[in-house]
């Protein structure tokens, strides 16, 4: 069961370790909700406090019309987090969540001049590289069909029309979010950033996640994992231990 912050919709923690070092916030990909990052608190609830973001249009958010930009994105989750930055934060985004994790950072750096600790952006390509991509302007079958073969959607709510029609339009306004964003260049992070693929992902390709390190004087690292799009399914032991043990041994 989730713990509400402060009773801020947008922030979920499902354990509390309120001696932690450091608060990793995991940030959801396309029509995917904050309970996805369970297991991630789960297992490292004894080391670190864990939040993840509920955008709305999704769960105990569904009435609140979704979101359609990055930046709208962007600048509520800003504000939601604010009251946690007296600490340090990490960032975990996955897909369009790698690129709202970013704009956040850039927001965080330039309001507060202190950024997160390190940013992980997994299978997402860096802000600055492009792709065309029309997903958002499909009709509902082809959502549902892109929704099939990325395999990010749980089979019983892609066989069961009465839940899609539900969660459609807060799927829909994510990937009109993250397929409009354009990165707007400016000053680089300087947080160590840690890229994550899925070999056989054929939302990004390892080349376009190595661009990352251009958006970052501290340092990148990239890591690759047998899979396609969800590879954290398969590799979820191995991502939670890269998160450990890169925030535990940071000088904090």
């Amino acid at each position: 069961m989730s713990i509400p912050a402060d009773d801020n919709p947008w922030i979920r923690r499902f354990h509390h370790e309120p001696n932690s070092r450091v608060t990793l916030v995991c940030f959801p990909y396309a029509g995917g909700s904050a309970s996805f990052f369970y297991p991630v608190s789960d297992a490292l609830q004894a080391t670190m406090q864990v939040v993840a973001l509920q955008y709305p249009g999704r769960q105990d958010r569904r009435l609140e019309r979704p979101l359609t930009t990055i930046a709208e994105l962007a600048d509520e989750s800003f504000a939601a987090l604010r009251p946690l930055m007296d600490r340090p934060l990490a960032f975990f985004g996955h897909s369009m969540g790698a690129t709202l994790a970013f704009e956040v950072a850039v927001r965080m750096k330039r309001e507060l001049i202190d950024g997160p600790v390190t940013l992980f952006a997994s299978g997402r390509r860096a802000p600055s590289r492009h792709r065309a991509e029309t997903v958002h302007l499909l009709d509902d079958d082809g959502i549902v069909a892109e929704l099939k073969k990325v395999s990010g959607t749980d089979a019983r709510i892609l066989g069961d029309l009465e839940l899609l029609r539900m969660v459609l339009p807060a799927i829909r306004g994510d990937y009109t979010a993250a397929e409009t964003y354009r990165y707007e260049p400016g000053p680089a992070l300087d947080c160590p950033i840690i890229g994550l693929a899925g070999e056989s992902d054929p939302k990004v390709t390892v080349d376009e996640v190595k661009s990352w390190a251009d958006h970052t004087t501290g340092g990148f690292e990239l890591r690759t994992f047998s899979g396609g799009h969800f590879y954290l399914a398969q590799h979820q032991r191995a991502v939670v231990d890269l998160i450990s043990d890169q925030l535990l041994s940071l000088k904090l």
